[in-house]
């Protein structure tokens, strides 16, 4: 009796037949919709003032807060040229006191030639004084009018030279202040390129940070799936952990790029033989530190019933 074309037969095969629609539905629906690696917003901090390192708190794999003091330079000279520049402001300043009570007397001088003045007008006038007289008192009077004009002139002068000098002074301040150098971002060092004692320059690179408590999945997806994806869509993020793509969080799609490219190498989309692709950034947060930078990743699109 042929097996095959018996009742059992044909119900085996229909049995089995069910099975690989079932395994192969199985597979689709398990295959990720784009592929890439994980990365991390790094910023390189510089130093921004010049001078030895007497302080120096930065390592590799260090994580850091932000604000946080990582760093002193030495301030010695910069701290010596204000307490000058303070002197010299002093300086300036006890010079008006002086300045306005001299102006004070030459004023007092001129009201003093100035009723002179009236009397030999009259006296002149009156033919009771030669002229000569009422001249020799208005010369007086000039040479009183041009201290006058002198002395006034010290004033916006010395006001000059003192916001000149508070300019220096807050250029200083800032200097200053900047040689303390505060991390940028919550973070973890990934590299370190200075070390304490070391003389350093305005803008020498000290180190390089990266936030990794928010990390962004990098990937790839084919001009067919673009339609599937918007900005702040949701998607399922999988890693590896125990095995390949076994460990899931949800991410939030925060950029589509708007051009095409050629794939990455590492790269597999879900046509296999797709030459340009979009490239697509998923945030995805990290507080438990799981993810690392580089570390491959996958999204799948998540459907609106959330399955």
């Amino acid at each position: 009796m042929n097996l095959l074309n018996s009742r059992y037969g044909r119900r085996l095969i229909a049995i089995l037949s069910l099975g690989v629609l079932a395994l192969s539905g199985c597979g689709r629906n398990d295959r990720s919709d784009g592929y890439g690696n994980f990365e991390a917003t790094e910023i390189v901090v510089s130093s921004e003032a010049s001078g030895k390192l007497i302080r120096y708190d930065v390592d590799e794999g260090l994580r850091l807060e932000k604000g946080q003091a990582v760093a002193v330079a030495d301030t010695t000279q910069l701290a010596l040229d204000r307490q000058q520049l303070r002197a010299q402001l002093r300086a300036l300043v006890e010079q008006k006191p002086s300045v306005v009570a001299e102006a004070n007397v030459y004023r007092q001088q001129r009201r003093n030639i100035q009723r002179d003045l009236d009397r030999y007008t009259r006296l002149v006038k009156e033919g009771a004084v030669p002229s000569r007289q009422l001249e020799a008192v208005q010369d007086q009077a000039r040479v009183i009018d041009q201290q006058i004009s002198a002395v006034d002139s010290k004033i916006p002068s010395i006001d000059s030279q003192a916001k000149a000098v508070r300019a220096q002074i807050d250029r200083l301040d800032d200097q200053i202040t900047k040689a303390v150098v505060r991390n940028p971002a919550r973070g973890v060092v990934l590299a370190n390129y200075a070390e304490p004692g070391e003389v350093v320059s305005y803008g020498k690179p000290l180190y390089r940070i990266a936030d990794t408590g928010t990390m962004f999945l990098r990937v790839w997806i084919s001009e067919t799936q673009l339609s599937q994806l918007n900005i702040g869509q949701k998607v399922e993020v999988l890693f590896d952990e125990e095995r390949a793509a076994s460990k899931r969080l949800t991410g939030a799609v925060t950029w589509i790029s708007s051009k095409a490219e050629f794939t990455p190498r590492i790269i597999q989309t879900r046509e296999d033989r797709v030459n340009m692709v979009y490239a697509v950034k998923v945030l995805v947060e990290n507080p438990d530190g799981v993810l690392k930078i580089g570390m491959p990743g996958e999204i799948r699109f998540i459907a609106k019933d959330g399955k």
